[in-house]
């Protein structure tokens, strides 16, 4: 292969980024210097096609959002969940001698007020 010299000029910003390259991959500067510019003239001849990676990345955050709306569907039951198990163990520790069904209309306040209080609390 014939080689053409060239005199580069980079800035101090973009050596020091090269140099460390260089003792990362245990290679010359000059070794990088090459690299980087195959690399460089690489990517410049086969830029990505205009929104390649949109389509990915639209699937990918439509995964996440199913994930989401999953968790927070599962961390609903979850505080309902907890909320009727104060009441039942709120009502055993005070023997206060309630029903099923007095009991059972403590619960819906109280996860009202915990959903309430949550979205209230800072981020």
């Amino acid at each position: 292969m014939k080689t053409v010299q060239y005199t580069v000029r980079v800035p101090t910003a973009v050596d020091k980024a090269m140099q460390k390259l260089a003792e990362q991959q245990n290679v010359t500067p000059y070794e990088m210097l090459q690299r980087c510019v195959k690399a460089g003239v690489a990517a410049q001849a086969n830029p990505p096609t205009q929104g390649a990676n949109d389509r990915e990345l639209v699937a990918e955050l439509a995964s996440v959002s199913t994930g989401v709306a999953h968790v927070e569907r599962m961390l609903d039951r979850v505080l309902f969940t907890a909320c009727a198990s104060y009441c039942y163990a709120r009502s055993a520790a005070l023997a206060a001698g309630k029903t099923e069904e007095d009991i059972a209309a403590e619960v819906s306040p109280a996860y009202e007020r915990q959903r309430r209080l949550s979205q209230e609390a800072p981020s």
